[in-house]
């Protein structure tokens, strides 16, 4: 708790999770996110992307209505909300929810029995989420719910969570989770849990979850600051000020004064929420909040319309117009209903909770916001009200986005939206309709995504009974987000079609109008999609059918919410042969994450004296670096150090790899765009990462080479890694030979594949602190801590035994926190080595995905020969793989390419695969690194083959399927005949998925639809990996309790877990009396480089399995030193227990701990995993956008040791696979500088966006005779049966193209084409056809 010194009238007042805060002495600037986690013990909300995009930082925030005696409850995204904003206010963390001591919360039980927290960083804001929905839904007049239940419905449920991000668990057991509270759920739709077991009934399912009373509420708003006096003074009048002004007459005194005689600069503010998207260097000195003026936050209703207060939220605007919709009359109640529900899909609901209608408004006029706000309210024929001075001045919208950039000094006070029932005099029952449509093209259905394109549609139309013919007396069109400055009215379109009778030519000629309107500005991405007026969906309320005129009689409600799961199913079979191996128990410590208790690295409290570090990075390809500057007069106080190159006492190294080095700063030349220059210290973080902004490098480029910045300048200039023999792949069979059997050739086919980022939810994050006798303690967030380890060591200049480098947890991985994480660790360790104190950071997302590196581009020319049946003869593949500027893991490219393309039996596999070493950042290993390409290759030549042939593409994949033979022709590491189960799982999916009946029913439906297409798609994977040397520790301590320590690092994939059940199942061959509950004896540590040496890599998949057997194998050796005194102890007394055993042991002088280094042999290094998905999609050829109806997954995992910790790891890779082929784009500028620089551009998957069902099936294939107890890898492989989605997608498209090609006259062929990775909407429409509409159109008038 904390309390200002002396009670003063300018202090800020509130409570957090019940306890009461006073603070005087702060920055205006400093966020509620930055107060929580640096002045307060509450490290639960995360800082994930500063800008308000994934969730992470969520928090209940509760104002008291002292009028109405209510309290207001809703969460806000508190990395962006202003501390000095909650004056008077509640905060709720997932802290105050519950915690280990005091008893966790039903929601923090719920989370981990459902198994819906892997790596834990998403998940105190998930449950937020949650909560807010849940007391929410306690305050609605519904009946009273079931007990154990809530007021909350499905719906409500799994919308909770819908701006929520997650990287690890694919969100259906979140969604799982949060249904689990809702009244109305079926207990049967719930999935794969701790909490019962299959064939339990609905009672005793209820019974098994942790009890939640819904009238046991939480109080979020304590008693005690009901009474508390709030100032609205300056926090601190002789350097910073937070005004309040109470009305109009103020703030004109106040703006008066924007710009005193010091040129002091002043923000206005209501929720803050614009900062997520213009981050803004400067430090203000003034900020005037104008929540408190009744003028600007009143909403009123007259007969002329609804006049909405500049400040309210979008969240309350939302609530006002679905209530005066119910009220009024046909017309107007459905405008402000359709505006209500396009302005649910603005944001997420955090955002709209804080942010303002008016300030939405003024950053389209101003900073040319791409607003839907405006593009709607401008096609109603909204006004404005705004302040300028002492006058104030009615305009209409149109007027207001028109007028050159707003003076700092004019306020937005309001906006008023007509009525248009009293407009225009419509009523129900006459034959005059008013249509209104709103529609966004965006990648997200549900929102928290900008739109490529808007558009709002309203027409007045008379429809006349007798001719059914329709007239348009009047409309309004509107388009915006299309790439211009601001929303447009199509005014040529409107004086068209007004007083036109409506036909096909009409609408023809009106499409050919608005594309001469619609004109994305230079620059503007996907162009050619943002100028397509067709990307909207905006014509289907005029849409045609056939050679009729379609009656409009109806409303289309474009903007309804769309059910976002449906019931899945989840197979898991258990195995108990060696229990507790094998059971499906719940992530070791996912409680503590989601109450917030688990500690990561930028939860460690700061040690005294900290410093904070910020990297500056090179923006040039290839440049000399002739010095760093920073712009003075915006420098903020405490900077106190630029660290680079010439500071490092020893090598200037940051990451190491077996294939080499590569440096921590540039030297005298910068390599690449993204690479490390310098690091900025100072005092704070935000100051820091200020610093690096400011930062001026002086670049010079003359007398140099140009930079490689393609694979094909690459190989002109012969600039190549080499890839070392060890780890260089073997060709398969005679290529000349298989070519020669061919009956038909592909020759030079051409892919290209793109990069992907990890957006880990945790970033690259470390602490240094300097210890006694010029040691250095490291904390750092990262895959392979000894590999840091030597890289410290050797830039330091100083002994391996001087470094520590200590790991508890990672906030997500996935290979960007193994080499990449090093340099991050490095530049801590080497400015607290210089500084003598201590020094962290945590690198903002923008940086991070500027520096990651992430997934290989490759681009691939292949020429495959096949017989007409199907069968491929020979495949070819040239391969340049884009490394970037350091070697990294890049020269195990091809080996683990071949792994995987070898899936089929393609006869004959040659191959020449290049590592091209070229001026763009290092790329490194990312999950799946080089099988996801492989997998995506394989199936790119398997659907050339079908589409040259016309067949089926399934047929030629089935004709292509290893059998025993080809299989071991194909691989060294095939296992027994009975190990190959992909024969047997691609039979079963065929059946469990009903894959031949679907696949007749979508051609049903393709043929009575026009605008929407499906396709349907089965694809396998076959999959190798490699286990590694992992060491292992037990200890028993005193109590008979055991202290674990291995080399794998808990990512979230539930090694620990698995490793608890290892000891626990190995221990218990002692066979002492009462060791059913021993799992709750066993505890893992955190790693530590000096306690545990040669951890190695976390990675591959495999380090769980292989820390697995390494500590068997020191329970092996605990046992055998046990036995002899357990047989004396049971002769003596017949039962013995396991505390007794140790006690004598210990008295007897036998050493309880025991360590091993695991080292596999030839026969289980490396071995095969294989698998299946059926994706089923649905593409709207009007937008590109494309839907998952349903995935169905079939993997062998062997035998599992926990199915639960498996089916997430599962379901996780294959969610962020669908990232890969369908959404994220990773994109650099023409200098590889990295233009994708967040949440606001890039586009992971959400729970709107996965599979609508999602059924998979963890297979236990029974005993393999060289596996772990017979266990097999999770990890990666699942990520590769992804593709079948993109495969899917190809199909639908392809049924669009033979569709566009019957409109034009032209037989059905010339199927062939590419389609890229990622598949967004913008490459979808552009093959299925950006003028489609115009040709079908044209087809009905010719």
């Amino acid at each position: 708790m904390e309390f200002s010194e002396s009670a003063v009238k300018n202090s800020l007042v509130f409570a957090i999770n019940g306890e009461r805060f006073e603070v005087s002495d702060i920055h205006p600037s400093t966020t509620l996110l930055e107060f929580l986690r640096l002045r307060t013990p509450f490290k639960g909300a995360k800082l994930s992307c500063g800008e308000g995009g994934c969730g992470a930082c969520v928090v209940l925030l509760s104002k008291y209505n002292p009028v109405l005696d209510e309290v207001d409850d809703f969460t806000v995204s508190s990395c962006l909300t202003l501390v000095c904003s909650v004056n008077g206010c509640s905060i709720t963390t997932t802290e105050g929810l519950g915690n280990s001591r005091n008893g966790f919360h039903p929601i923090h039980e719920r989370f981990s029995g459902f198994h819906a927290s892997q790596c834990g960083f998403c998940t105190p804001g998930m449950c937020m989420s949650l909560f807010s929905a849940l007391v929410n839904a306690e305050k609605t007049l519904r009946p009273e719910p079931p007990m154990g239940f809530s007021k909350l419905k499905v719906s409500e449920a799994e919308r909770a969570i819908a701006g929520n991000l997650c990287r690890c668990t694919g969100y259906r057991p979140i969604a799982d989770a949060c249904k689990s509270f809702a009244a109305d759920v079926d207990m049967e739709d719930l999935g794969f849990n701790s909490f019962w077991r299959q064939g339990d009934g609905k009672e005793v399912k209820i019974r098994s979850l942790p009890l939640y009373n819904h009238n046991d509420t939480i109080c979020t708003f304590p008693e005690f600051l009901k009474n508390e006096n709030r100032s609205t003074l300056p926090l601190d009048s002789r350097r910073y000020s937070w005004h309040n002004p109470v009305s109009l007459e103020e703030l004109q005194s106040l703006m008066g004064f924007v710009e005193d005689e010091n040129g002091t600069q002043v923000k206005v503010v209501v929720g803050n929420t614009g900062m997520g998207y213009y981050k803004e260097i400067e430090s203000y000195r003034k900020y005037i909040d104008l929540r408190s003026i009744p003028e600007l936050s009143m909403i009123r209703r007259d007969d002329k319309g609804i006049n909405i207060g500049a400040t309210v939220t979008i969240s309350k605007a939302i609530e006002a117009l679905r209530e005066y919709s119910k009220g009024g009359f046909y017309s107007g109640g459905m405008v402000y209903k359709k505006i209500a529900d396009h302005m649910e899909k603005i944001a997420s609901g955090f955002i709209r909770n804080s942010a303002s209608i008016g300030g939405n408004l003024v950053m389209a006029q101003r900073k040319n916001f791409p607003s839907d706000l405006a593009t709607v309210l401008l096609a109603v024929g909204s006004t404005v009200n705004i302040m300028n001075g002492p006058k104030s001045e009615e305009l209409t919208l149109e007027e207001f986005l028109r007028r050159p950039e707003l003076d700092s000094k004019i306020i937005l006070l309001s906006v008023k939206v007509p009525a248009w029932d009293q407009i225009t005099g419509i009523s129900s029952g006459t034959e005059t309709k008013l249509l209104f449509e709103t529609y966004r093209a965006a990648p997200r259905p549900l929102g928290n995504a900008l739109p490529y394109l808007n558009a709002a549609l309203m027409a007045e139309v008379f429809h006349c009974k007798s001719s059914n013919e329709i007239t348009i007396s009047s409309c309004r069109f509107a388009f915006g987000a299309f790439g211009t400055k601001h929303p447009i009215r199509a005014a040529k379109v409107e004086e068209f079609l007004t007083g036109k009778l409506l036909s096909v030519r009409v609408l023809y000629e009106a499409i050919k109008l608005v594309r001469g309107i619609v004109v994305p500005d230079d620059g503007t991405s996907s162009p050619a999609y943002r100028a397509n007026p067709e990307s909207v969906d905006g014509y289907s309320t005029l849409r045609v059918k056939d050679s009729e005129t379609k009656r409009i009689s109806s409303q289309l409600d474009h903007c309804k919410i769309p059910t976002l799961l449906s019931p899945a199913k989840q197979v898991v079979e258990l195995n108990r042969q060696y229990h507790p191996v094998g059971e499906p128990i719940a992530k070791s410590g996912a409680a503590l994450q989601a109450s917030g208790e688990a500690v990561y690295v930028d939860d460690i409290p700061s040690p005294t004296n900290c410093l904070h570090g910020a990297f500056i990075y090179s923006t040039k390809p290839f440049a000399r670096v002739k010095g760093i500057k920073f712009k003075p007069k915006s420098l903020p106080d405490g900077v106190s150090s630029l660290i680079s190159f010439k500071d490092i006492p020893g090598e200037n190294i940051g990451s190491k790899t077996i294939f080499g080095t590569e440096p921590l700063f540039a030297d005298d030349f910068t390599q690449c765009a993204g690479q490390y220059i310098a690091f900025v210290v100072a005092d704070t973080q935000k100051h820091a990462d200020m610093a690096a902004n400011l930062a001026v490098v002086d670049y010079d480029v003359g007398n140099l080479e140009p930079p490689i910045l393609s694979v094909e300048e690459a190989v002109r200039r012969s600039s190549f890694f080499e890839v070392p023999s060890y780890v260089s792949p073997k060709m398969v069979g005679d290529f000349s030979k298989g070519m020669a059997e061919a009956d038909h050739k592909i020759l030079s086919a051409e892919i290209n594949i793109g990069s992907q980022y990890y957006f880990y939810m945790e970033t690259q994050t470390a602490l240094a602190i300097p210890d006694e006798d010029n040691c250095i303690v490291v904390y750092s967030s990262i895959q392979c801590p000894e590999f840091a380890h030597i890289s410290i060591s050797r830039c330091l200049g100083i002994p391996e035994h001087n470094v520590r480098v200590i790991t508890r947890r990672v906030g997500g991985g996935f290979g960007g926190k193994a080499i990449r994480a090093m340099p991050v660790a490095t530049a801590c360790a080497l400015a607290a080595y210089k500084l003598r104190c201590p020094v962290r950071i945590y690198m903002n997302r923008k940086t991070d995905m500027i520096i990651a590196g992430g997934r290989h581009p490759m681009k691939i020319t292949y020429s495959v020969g096949f017989k007409s049946d199907g069968k491929i003869t020979a495949l070819h593949l040239d391969i340049l793989i884009n490394a970037g500027i350091a070697a990294d893991i890049s020269p195990m490219m091809p080996n683990n390419m071949l792994g995987a393309l070898k899936k089929y039996d393609w006869g004959a596999l040659s191959f020449d695969i290049k590592v091209c070493k070229t001026n763009h950042s290092t790329k490194s290993a990312m999950r799946a690194p080089g099988e996801v390409q492989a997998t995506f290759i394989s199936e790119a030549v398997i659907e050339h083959v079908a589409s040259t042939l016309s067949m089926e593409v399934d047929s030629v994949r089935s004709k292509n399927l290893h059998t025993y033979n080809s299989l071991n022709f194909f691989y060294e590491c095939a296992g027994e005949p009975v190990d190959y189960t992909l024969p047997s799982i691609w039979d079963k999916l065929a059946i469990s998925s009903s894959f031949k009946q679907r696949t007749e029913m979508i051609k049903r439906f393709n043929m009575c639809n026009k605008w929407k297409k499906r396709g349907i798609s089965r694809v396998p994977i076959v999959h190798e990996v490699l286990l590694r040397p992992t060491p292992g520790k037990v200890s028993i301590l005193s109590d008979g309790s055991v202290a674990v320590e291995v080399g794998g690092i808990e990512l979230g994939q539930g090694l620990w877990t698995k490793v608890k059940q290892m000891v626990a199942f190995a221990l218990s061959a002692i066979r002492c009396d009462r060791m059913d509950d021993f799992l709750k004896k066993v505890r893992v540590i955190q790693s530590d480089t000096l306690s545990l040496i040669q951890g190695g890599f976390t990675a591959g998949s495999t380090t769980s399995e292989s820390s697995c057997e390494a500590v068997r194998l020191c329970c092996n050796v605990l046992v055998e030193r046990l036995t002899p005194i357990k047989e004396t102890l049971q002769e003596q007394m017949g039962s013995v227990e396991w505390g007794t055993l140790i006690l004598q042991a210990q008295g007897q002088a036998v050493n309880l701990s025991a360590s091993s280094y695991y080292v596999p042999d030839f026969s289980s290094m490396t071995y095969l995993n294989y698998g299946a998905a059926v994706s089923e999609v649905e593409v709207n050829l009007l937008t590109g956008e494309t839907a998952i109806l349903q995935s169905d997954i079939i993997y062998d995992c062997g035998q599992s040791l926990n199915p639960a910790v498996d089916l997430g790891q599962i379901e996780g890779a294959f969610v962020q696979g669908i990232g890969f082929f369908m959404f994220e784009e990773y994109t650099t500028n023409s200098e590889g500088l990295v233009v994708a620089e967040g949440t606001w551009t890039y586009k992971i998957p959400t729970i709107d966006t996965i599979p609508k069902q999602f059924n998979v099936e963890v297979m236990n294939s029974g005993h393999h005779r060289n596996h772990i107890l017979s266990s097999k890898a999770s990890g990666e492989p699942p990520l590769l049966l992804a593709v079948s989605v993109h495969c899917a997608t190809r199909a639908a498209i392809r049924e669009a193209r033979q569709q566009l090609l019957s409109w034009t006259g032209q037989c059905k062929s010339g199927s062939t084409f590419q389609l890229e990775i990622p598949a967004t909407m913008p490459v979808v429409k552009n093959l299925c056809g950006l003028e489609n509409v115009e040709t079908y159109l044209h087809s009905l008038l010719s």
